[in-house]
């Protein structure tokens, strides 16, 4: 209702435009979501596992589009459903960007009892660039994500490779390079795509 998505008639989601940004025209917008395209493609073949790139909005996380791998058990998250910021690696590492007086805000929303933990998660993935999830808020699912960052270094998405616990468990130094890695190209090709946007301020 924010006018960030469009619901496509598959189930998946279509970014039209990105929290803040203010486009002029829808040929603006879905920006993140094409560049993240293939890189997430990529790493959903390395690392045979599913592959989801996700943004905020306010307190939640909201899972743009998933890529499935080519096998027969496999994790297949309903993305249409929204997860609080700090029960999902997404938003960890999200979160992780905020400045220090709106991550004070967002703590101050949880149960007291939650605050000390979630704090000391947020800021280990704010140290190591990623955050790995060992206790999905699916049972049995886990999941690594790293920030997607804007040319100003701001966390706007995040890439994150999720599947059952004991095989993420099993490769967590691998399918977090994957991870890592996908998530630079993403903000490489964001960060280009500014640059050439405020060269030729006409073209979209």
């Amino acid at each position: 209702d924010r006018g960030y998505l469009e619901r496509l008639g598959d189930g998946t989601y279509l970014l039209i435009r990105l929290p803040g940004e203010a486009g002029p025209g829808r040929e603006a917008w879905g920006t993140i979501l094409r560049l993240s395209e293939a890189p997430l493609r990529d790493a959903v073949a390395a690392s045979n596992e599913t592959g989801f790139l996700a943004i905020t909005e306010k307190q939640e996380v909201r899972y743009l589009t998933k890529v499935l791998p080519a096998r027969e058990i496999r994790y297949d998250r309903d993305i249409s459903k929204l997860r609080k910021a700090h029960q999902v690696a997404s938003g960890i590492v999200m979160l992780a960007g905020l400045e220090p007086s709106e991550f004070d805000a967002y703590l101050g929303h949880l149960a007291p009892e939650l605050r000390g933990e979630v704090a000391a998660t947020v800021a280990a993935a704010r140290v190591d660039g990623f955050c790995v999830n060992l206790k999905g808020v699916v049972e049995g699912a886990a999941g690594i994500a790293a920030p997607v960052r804007d040319a100003e270094g701001r966390a706007v998405a995040a890439i994150n490779i999720s599947g059952p616990r004991d095989r993420i468990e099993a490769n967590v130094p691998g399918i977090t390079g994957i991870v890592v890695e996908t998530a630079r190209l993403v903000s490489e090709a964001l960060a280009r795509r500014s640059r050439t946007s405020s060269k030729n301020p006409g073209r979209n």
